[in-house]
């Protein structure tokens, strides 16, 4: 059998996070009853004209920066004809002859080492409503809450060679998008999608081979499975003596593999020309000067500095950076005077647990600062212990209110009269002599259930350290 090489080359459609349309003024939230968040413009009524949003403009100019492209100076929006239930004016307005942005690149590390990948062009354009199969009542529905909203269509290079490249890829666009604030990229919510154009050669091969296109693949897993597929199902068809047909392909994701759409079309299938409902767009230097000062510090400048500034492991500063509302929130808490390594471990342990059991990212921790930077004092102040201080997260997570007033209210604060506990901790050596004789004949273990017991005593109002000196002196004087 021959060997082949993959090349892969994607289109990632991203929604950007304007809180409206990018021709009108309806909202772009998502959810909401279906045909809600509609007006003329986004529902292609007659005689209903586009209006730019600026915001879009901004944010594709920035993902532009970011990624190192060319920005169009003067550009022009155009009609995408096709016809789809769907597709309310039966035209999309997009950007085929000046896109934004152009011959930009991101570098990527994957198992191999680093790789670049060219940025072909992004440009911008609408969105499509969505079609809703109703198998019960043999019928399709559309909802148009979605038609108009505001996307940015990156189209690589097809500089990528296998699953991991295009994750590598993929993840790299999503956390820079993200770090803008362009976009919250939430694939589960259809907010980023990647379409996979693959093809196969022979190793050494200078040609490309045809190229198959898959639809709106929206995970990361589903990528990987689907890339994988299709690589070998265009190898079989080579090595059988067939040709690979240049298509559109549907992944089913839940059966494992691909099955055309149809064929693939060329832009001259569109019959593309200029929207003659928008005027040209001109990009000035002073534009692109305050987009540039407006920009983030990015992961890896981040990850630098924190090597710098603070004393944390590898994998805390790269856990905390893989969000950005995550490593600000930790900066936040860090200048309220909490401790760096404290803030690191209760970020990556109970907040990322927290998040996973409501089903949320990183990116949607909304816990205020203040409330954390308090919750970590209270601890290091030996106010509550760490036990406690979990319980307070769990409470305020759910209720959000000052930690030091929820402790105070709810008596949780350490008690420091000794001589309770120190009465306390001869009542559970008397109460479990078992235990006590553990501990004599060498099994130093045994301490570990009195410190609990007496933890229990004291309704966690100890600090647990303390009650293990004085139980251990205790049991040394028996």
């Amino acid at each position: 059998m021959k060997e082949y090489e993959t090349v892969i080359g994607l289109e990632v459609h991203v929604e950007l996070a304007t809180k409206t349309k990018i021709f009108c003024g309806c909202s772009t939230a998502f959810g909401g009853a279906p045909n809600t968040h509609t007006c003329p413009v986004c529902t292609g009524m007659p005689g209903s004209l586009p209006v730019l949003n600026r915001k879009v403009v901004e944010y594709a100019a920035s993902v532009g920066l970011a990624t190192h492209c060319e920005i169009t100076r003067y550009g022009r929006f155009d009609r995408k004809n096709y016809f789809y239930p769907d597709n309310p004016q039966n035209y999309q307005i997009s950007q085929l002859y000046l896109p934004i942005c152009r011959n930009g690149y991101v570098d990527i590390e994957t198992p191999e080492g680093s790789r670049r990948v060219g940025i072909h062009e992004i440009h911008m354009e609408e969105d499509a409503g969505k079609l809703i199969h109703d198998d019960f009542l043999d019928c399709s529905l559309v909802d148009y809450n979605r038609s108009g909203v505001p996307l940015i269509e990156t189209v690589s290079e097809p500089d990528m060679r296998s699953a991991d490249d295009v994750i590598a890829y993929l993840e790299k666009l999503r956390m820079t998008i993200q770090y803008l604030g362009a976009s919250d990229c939430k694939l589960q919510e259809g907010s980023m999608r990647a379409d996979v154009n693959l093809s196969v050669r022979e190793k050494g091969a200078e040609k490309l081979g045809t190229r198959a296109e898959m639809k709106n693949i929206n995970s990361f897993r589903a990528i990987a499975r689907a890339i994988d597929y299709e690589r070998a199902r265009q190898i079989d068809v080579l090595e059988s003596g067939g040709s690979v047909v240049q298509e559109t392909l549907r992944w089913d994701d839940t059966a494992g593999y691909t099955y055309p759409m149809r064929s693939k079309e060329d832009a001259k299938d569109y019959r593309y020309f200029p929207e003659p409902d928008l005027v040209p767009l001109v990009i000035s230097d002073e534009f692109l000067d305050q987009l540039r000062q407006q920009m983030p510090e990015f992961r890896e400048e981040k990850m630098e500095r924190y090597r710098r500034s603070y004393d944390l492991t590898e994998s805390e500063i790269e856990q905390i950076t893989s969000a950005r509302r995550m490593a600000d929130l930790f900066e936040a808490v860090v200048d309220l005077g909490a401790d760096p390594r404290e803030t690191a471990k209760w970020l990556n342990g109970d907040i990322l647990r927290l998040l996973k059991e409501e089903g949320k990212s990183a990116n949607d921790v909304s816990l205020p600062p203040v409330y954390l930077a308090k919750l970590i004092q209270l601890v290091g102040a030996g106010t509550i212990n760490r036990n406690t201080a979990k319980s307070v997260l769990e409470a305020i997570w759910k209720d959000p209110q000052d930690p030091e007033v929820y402790v105070q209210e709810h008596g949780l604060a350490i008690v420091p009269d000794n001589g309770a506990l120190e009465k306390v901790i001869e009542e559970v050596i008397a109460a479990n002599p078992k235990s006590v004789a553990d501990w004599k004949s060498g099994k130093k273990k045994a301490v570990g259930f009195l410190v609990g017991q007496t933890m229990k005593a004291m309704k966690g109002k100890a600090d647990p350290a303390a009650v293990n000196r004085m139980l251990s002196e205790k049991l040394a004087r028996l």
